[in-house]
């Protein structure tokens, strides 16, 4: 039986036709000094391959039907310095390619893999140094076209292909999504109970991140927001530095990654573990708009149709918080509600946090489908201006959770970590 990363690159050669495709991971990238970022593949790399190593290309030949992978060769000088290499021997057989080679001779192998190709798909326009490595194939074999063997003449976007290929989730993606909600879940709830007056910011991140790590997902899947107070108005504050006062919200937005896969959660509570009045108002209107939101997701329903669902409970809530003025048709009409609620409803997620795909097709809102996974995200965000009540000021609210579209409906993936003020309370004023 063929692995999830192989059944994948059986679709996108059959995708190809007689096209031959090439994806490089993505280059390592330097810290500071010779001090380098921990490293992560290309995401597209990673979903058709498994393979977690630097300085390496996929190569998928529609003709043959080969996927054919270079990467660094084994070099037991080098792996005392920086670790194990799989070398292409071992990683034809671990990550099931039909042929490997040492990455030193993709340009020579390229030259005959090209040969004689019509049509020739990379990530045009994404990687300035690739695309210069890419013409340099092509001007070899122009200059041999009198062989009898041109160099392709049509060329092709292979990441479009992978941007839709990418917006269904097959079972081994959901089920690594899963355990990245459930991790994120255990980090937002581990905050909560960390949670007092006097903290820094930063103090919650580190229970957030204790939380991931201790669980197997070693790195978060964006940089956490850990937003007290007047931060939380601040839609991607990172600082997390500032102090945690009593009588202000925190607002958290963090996620793990898994395996490539992200998760992200976001809650926001009362410093003290108690929801003051403005705050318990605010809050209840988010969650409203949340809830109607979800109910709103399933499959063939078109992707606006969350988002305006969430935005007549938000709209409606402004009004009644004293926020706006007029009808709710008025202030969505007008943009006004826009002070307060200036994203979304959520987006994508898969291999990346803000996964790939299209959210409309020839103009028109494409339809949710089973297997695509989306985060569903409203929020109020409450600073001071003229007209705006002064017990609502520095007041921002989010509540995001995971949400896998199925056959029947939705599944909310993250519902680990509370979000009702009764849970939220009871969670932080345990003994």
């Amino acid at each position: 039986m063929p692995t999830p990363h192989a059944a994948r690159r059986a679709r996108l050669l059959s995708a190809l036709g007689d096209a031959v495709a090439v994806l490089p991971t993505a280059p390592e990238a330097v810290r500071n000094a010779d001090n380098f970022y921990p490293y992560r593949p290309d995401s597209h790399f990673l979903y058709l391959t498994g393979f977690a190593e630097p300085e390496a290309v996929l190569v998928l030949d529609g003709r043959s039907g080969k996927s054919i992978l270079f990467c660094r060769d084994k070099n037991p000088d080098m792996e005392i310095w920086e670790g194990f290499r799989h070398g292409p021997q071992a990683a034809a057989e671990a990550f099931g390619f039909d042929e490997a080679y040492p990455v030193a001779e993709l340009d020579a192998r390229m030259l005959e893999l090209l040969s004689g190709c019509g049509r020739l798909c990379w990530s045009l326009g994404c990687d300035a140094k690739f695309d210069v490595r890419v013409n340099g194939w092509l001007d070899s074999l122009r200059q041999r076209a009198y062989h009898g063997a041109p160099a392709p003449s049509c060329y092709g976007d292979v990441h479009a292909l992978l941007d839709e290929m990418r917006l269904i989730k097959d079972d081994s993606e959901i089920a690594l999504l899963r355990r990245a909600g459930e991790i994120s879940a255990a980090g937002h709830v581990q905050a909560m109970r960390a949670t007092r007056p006097g903290l820094h910011e930063y103090q919650i991140e580190a229970e957030i991140l204790h939380a991931f790590v201790s669980r197997g997902a070693r790195q978060p899947s964006y940089e956490s927001i850990v937003a007290g107070g007047a931060n939380a108005c601040t839609l991607h504050y990172c600082a997390n530095n500032g102090l945690l006062r009593d009588g202000e919200m925190l607002l958290i937005d963090a996620g793990c990654e898994l395996e490539g896969y992200a998760g992200d959660i976001t809650r926001s509570f009362p410093i003290n573990g108690r929801f003051s009045g403005p705050q318990r108002d605010v809050y209840e209107v988010v969650l409203a708009a949340q809830a109607a939101a979800i109910a709103a997701l399933g499959p063939n329903v078109p992707w606006n149709a969350s988002g305006d669902a969430a935005l007549a409970v938000l709209a409606q809530g402004m009004l009644d918080l004293g926020l706006l003025q007029g009808s709710v048709d008025g202030v969505i009409e007008s943009g006004a509600y826009r002070q307060f609620y200036m994203h979304g409803i959520g987006h994508l997620i898969g291999l990346d946090v803000h996964d790939v795909g299209a959210r409309k097709r020839n103009g028109l809102w494409r339809a949710y489908q089973p297997g695509m996974c989306v985060t569903v995200e409203p929020g109020l965000y409450i600073r001071p201006a003229d007209g705006v009540p002064a017990a609502f000021h520095h007041i921002g609210v989010r509540i995001e959770d995971d949400v896998l579209i199925t056959e029947q409906g939705c599944e909310v993936y993250t519902g680990g970590v509370p979000k009702r003020i009764d849970e939220i309370e009871a969670l932080m004023n345990q003994d």
